[in-house]
């Protein structure tokens, strides 16, 4: 028996619109993460891109458990000298909501060129309007 891999003209991209509000971050993170990845489709190979494209709206609303909006930071380096940048969570949120999932979606995502082709393929949106409608995307509840 032989394994089935799909070719480049047989796999097709949807695009799909996940609504943040009031979901958890990670399991909202999670569920978007595995359609970035195709693993919801039956063709799915571990080595070719064969997910699909999302839209998060409403990020801004998204929740997160316990005492992370207090306690969790996000850092980053400016590359300069001591120039490690903090930011705590609720800070993160009020300023750049998009910032919180997007970090969320790529920590669960492959730390490779495959990883970096998929994060392309996600698209969010602090309030409830985005500018994909010519795309035809289908509403996903978790």
């Amino acid at each position: 028996m032989k394994t089935y891999v799909p070719r480049k003209k047989d796999i097709h991209h949807n695009w799909f619109v996940v609504d943040a509000e009031g979901m958890v971050l990670g399991r909202l993170a999670t569920q978007v993460a595995h359609i970035l990845a195709g693993k919801h489709k039956a063709s799915y190979v571990p080595f070719l891109d064969c997910g699909d494209s999302v839209i998060v709206i409403n990020a801004a609303k998204v929740e997160m458990t316990g005492r992370k909006l207090e306690q969790k930071v996000y850092r980053h380096h400016t590359g300069y000298l001591g120039h490690l940048k903090e930011v705590k969570a609720k800070r993160l949120l009020a300023q750049r909501p998009e910032r919180i999932i997007e970090h969320a979606v790529r920590g669960m995502l492959p730390k490779n060129k495959m990883g970096r082709q998929m994060i392309k393929k996600l698209r969010v949106y602090a309030g409830p309007n985005h500018n994909h409608q010519a795309q035809r995307p289908v509403e996903l509840k978790f």
